[in-house]
Parts: structure tokens; sequence; C-alpha cells
């Protein structure tokens, strides 16, 4: 690979995370805050590494007898593409040779995350688990993935919005992994996640630039596939599951609600359950997620 496609600092570490192979473990929490990384690493049993580089912060550790990495990624589906891009380099691609290893590390993606509910029946301070998630920031256009942008969840989006949907991308499709998912069954609204490329406009917020579709948010709320309903809009989601998907790792997403959209709410004190979705996760990764 040439230095320009695998980009390494001087030290030797990928270019954005600033990372070495023995920095990270193959166990990953994602965060978007760089601000909540200290907050999930406090509650290891020991932190072993510290790292950061612009909104990238990686922080490794140990819980229990499970080693375990928690990194920043910052907002969005593009910074999504560089940090799981770059760990799976980390891990399957030798550094020094420039070359794919014969043998794979199939890598774990756990997302803890904020999220705005789209559905009135779940409200500010719930959790959800991502059972799936359309990408409407058009990542996985620009990758050949074919059963993601083909997907029959998207077939049915077609036919509910026909006539109504002006859009300008393409959306994908991608599912969590059904075995972490069953973890995070109790407690937890599952259902499906829309991914957009922005917090405004893309999540039909209007303050004054007017918005494409006005009637965006009801589109998606009236969606139900196989009795799954689109149950939150938030903007990481589809590209983790996506990327993992086409690199062979497996991930889940699991988020606090902060905003009720319909009800028009917010969470009058959002560190709770941020804090209390943390502990969740953690206290499954000891007893052996």
């Amino acid at each position: 690979m040439n230095a320009s496609e695998l980009i390494l600092n001087r030290e030797g570490s990928i270019y954005h995370l600033h990372l070495h192979p023995e920095q990270v473990s193959p166990l990953v929490i994602t965060v978007g805050d760089p601000e909540r990384v200290p907050k999930v690493s406090r509650l290891f049993d020991r932190v072993e590494h510290r790292v950061r580089k612009r909104e990238f912060v990686t922080h490794t550790g140990w819980v229990g007898n499970t080693r375990l990495s928690v990194v920043s990624t910052g907002i969005g589906t593009d910074n999504v593409d560089i940090v799981l891009n770059e760990l799976d380099a980390l891990f399957n691609i030798d550094l020094k040779t420039r070359q794919v290893k014969p043998n794979l590390t199939a890598l774990t993606f756990i997302r803890i995350g904020t999220t705005g509910s789209l559905q009135p029946e779940i409200p500010v301070d719930a959790f959800v688990a991502s059972w799936g998630a359309i990408g409407m920031d058009g990542l996985l256009q620009f990758y050949q993935a074919a059963a993601q942008q083909n997907h029959p969840v998207l077939s049915a989006l077609r036919e509910h919005t026909s006539g109504q949907w002006d859009f300008p991308v393409s959306p994908y499709f991608s599912e969590g992994d059904a075995g972490l998912l069953q973890h995070f069954s109790k407690g937890f609204h599952h259902g499906i996640t829309a991914t957009n490329s922005g917090f405004y406009g893309p999540q039909g917020r209007r303050l004054r630039a007017p918005v494409r579709l006005s009637n965006y948010l009801d589109l998606l709320q009236t969606f139900e596939f196989q009795g799954k309903k689109i149950v939150n809009l938030e903007m990481e989601t589809a590209g983790i599951y996506g990327l993992a998907k086409l690199l062979g790792h497996r991930a889940v997403s699991l988020s606090t609600v902060l905003a009720n959209r319909p009800a028009g709410t917010f969470s009058q004190n959002p560190e709770r359950p941020v804090r209390r979705l943390i502990e969740i996760v953690l206290e499954k990764i000891s007893d052996g997620i």
C-alpha cells in the first residue's frame, strides 16, 4: 500500500488515531464526545494507555480480566470512516510491510451514544439498541457493499415514501450483530435507527435555513419493516454497522434518548442516563460479552 493510502506518522503510529497496535484492544467501546472517554475509563480497574490527537481520544485498560479500549469518534460517519478503517488496519495490516496479514482479527465495537427518539412512546432518558440502521449520509455508497445498498429495508422504504421522497442521496442499510444485541434486550427499546449527515436540517430541525423535505420526520416515523419501526435519529450507527460488516467485525449501537422529537422534550439531566448506560455496558463486558 502506498504511503498516500496507508498514512503513518513519523514514529510509525496510524495517522489520525496516533496509535500503535499494542495500544488498542480488539474490544472497543466507541463514543462520539472526546470528553466521554475519561467518563468511561474512570470505571476501568486500571488504564495502561492514554492517547489523544485532535478529536480522537483512546484509553486502553482492563475491566476484571478483560482488556478493552474506549475511543472517541467525534460526530458523524465521516469520522467513523476514519476510526473503523484505522482500527482495522492496526490489527489486520502489517504497518511495516504494508501488507494485509494472512490471519485476520475480528474486532468488537460497542457504541455508547446519545440520540433523539422518533416514537412518542420512547421517552427521554430511555435506552435504544439499534437492530439495524438506515444510512442517510451516503458513506457506504463509496464502497463495494451491494448487500447494504440493496437491502429489502430500502425497497420497503421506497415503497413507503413513493411520490413523497425527494432525497438527495441513496440510503443504505446494515444490521447490528445479533449475538451482541441479545445482551441488551431487557431495558432497551429495539428498532431501526436513521443515521443522518447532520444535526439540524438532516434531522428535520428547522431554525432559519429552510429544509428540503418538510415531512421527513413523519415519513420516517410511520415506516415499518417486518414489525420494526424507525425508533431514533443520530449520526454514527449506520456507518459503524456498515463498515463493521464490510470488514468482518461485529458491532452493536446503544443510545441514551436525550430528545423526544414528537413530544418536543429534552432530558433535564442528560449525564445521569448516559452514566447508567456506561455502567450497563461495562457490567456486560465484565460478565463476558
